[in-house]
């Protein structure tokens, strides 16, 4: 299969996969437990923590290990509310990821008012509109760095200076971002996953400001500083913190491939654009077809896409990018994302050009 949604996940590289199996067979003791077993595997877990937290430029005793992205999200933003004396207001926007929609109707559950920006038709959150959201009682602010669905780069650093100014504790979820952007800004937490950068599903981390009193969610657990309970997945993580040091960014190709796909596009797709761009990502709407047959006849001649975020995959209502920014249901229903990696080609392009020429001719026909 041509392999086309990257954003959704990405292979595990070999030095990745090396790295886990070597681990998981001869390091396979508990971190937690007291024997040398247990003290090689912490060892391997605490060297990872610091390969970690200096990709992200933080203090790396504010890093803390997950399971993923999305439960990293969660703990994150329920932590930073929880922590903060300034009251129940929080600030998002419409489009974040579906973890971050999941803590918010959390808080909601608990009292808290919830502010969701709409994003401009430029994809970027509008920086007026997000002063003019400050409450007395705004405590957090939590926005993506990169949105998923069609790539757009949040203005992050902006947006941290305010809340910095403000005295609010400010969230960002780099899932996306991660070893492709940097994030020089002071925020108080932010999000990374493995998985989408060439290691292993189920493992993630988060930074909290050290600094910071944070209640546990769940008071009496013990690893993780209490943050988070369960035994760590060391292969995992040692994995993760493989594929953080060999990473690299591939940003001319992917621009290049953008363009190309750009020009080749049929005339009745429109690639959605950004102020600001992750290149990688390219979101389109296809008129008269809805993004789910195209996604459907692609993987019938061996391309594989999606219809936006898999954590969104069984939603009937559209992407929440599309919509934010203004268009139609009807438009969002039309929506499919195409994602390159560091293996895509410009042949690669030419077979998708061939197959959605061939949908558009079919439907014309009809």
């Amino acid at each position: 299969m041509i392999y086309l949604d990257y954003a959704a996940t990405t292979p595990m590289t070999e030095k990745a996969l090396a790295a886990y199996c070597e681990v998981a067979k001869r390091y396979y003791g508990n971190s937690a437990s007291l024997h040398d077993l247990g003290g090689q595997s912490q060892y391997f877990v605490e060297k990872a923590r610091q390969v970690i937290a200096q990709a992200l430029n933080r203090n790396k005793d504010g890093i803390i290990f997950t399971g993923s992205g999305t439960e990293g999200n969660i703990l994150a933003i329920l932590s930073l509310a929880l922590a903060s004396k300034k009251g129940k207001h929080i600030i998002s926007s419409q489009a974040e990821h579906t973890s971050v929609h999941a803590a918010l109707n959390t808080l909601e559950r608990m009292g808290y008012r919830i502010t969701k920006l709409a994003l401009q038709q430029d994809g970027c959150i509008d920086i007026g509109q997000l002063r003019a959201a400050i409450c007395e009682d705004t405590a957090v602010i939590t926005i993506q760095h990169v949105n998923s669905e069609i790539g757009a780069i949040q203005p992050v650093e902006e947006i941290a200076y305010i809340a910095e100014e403000n005295n609010i504790f400010m969230h960002v979820d780099c899932v996306q971002s991660f070893c492709k952007l940097s994030l020089q800004a002071h925020v108080d937490a932010l999000t990374v996953s493995a998985h989408k950068i060439g290691g292993p599903k189920g493992c993630g981390a988060i930074y909290i400001n050290p600094a910071l009193r944070v209640p546990p969610l769940v008071p009496g657990v013990t690893h993780e500083k209490g943050l988070r309970g369960g035994t760590l997945d060391t292969p995992a993580i040692v994995a993760f913190a493989t594929a953080v040091e060999e990473y690299h960014y591939e940003g001319n190709h992917y621009e290049s491939l953008r363009q190309f796909l750009k020009e080749n596009l049929p005339k009745s797709c429109r690639l959605i654009e950004s102020k600001a761009q992750l290149p990688n990502i390219c979101g389109v709407i296809m008129e008269k077809v809805e993004g789910q047959y195209v996604l459907l006849k692609l993987n019938e001649t061996g391309i594989g896409i999606s219809t936006g975020s898999a954590c969104d995959i069984h939603s009937d209502s559209g992407t929440k990018a599309i919509l934010s920014m203004g268009y139609s249901m009807e438009a969002a229903r039309q929506f499919f994302r195409i994602s390159f990696g560091q293996s895509t080609s410009v042949e690669s392009l030419q077979k998708v050009k061939k197959a959605l020429t061939a949908i558009e001719e079919a439907v014309h026909k009809t």
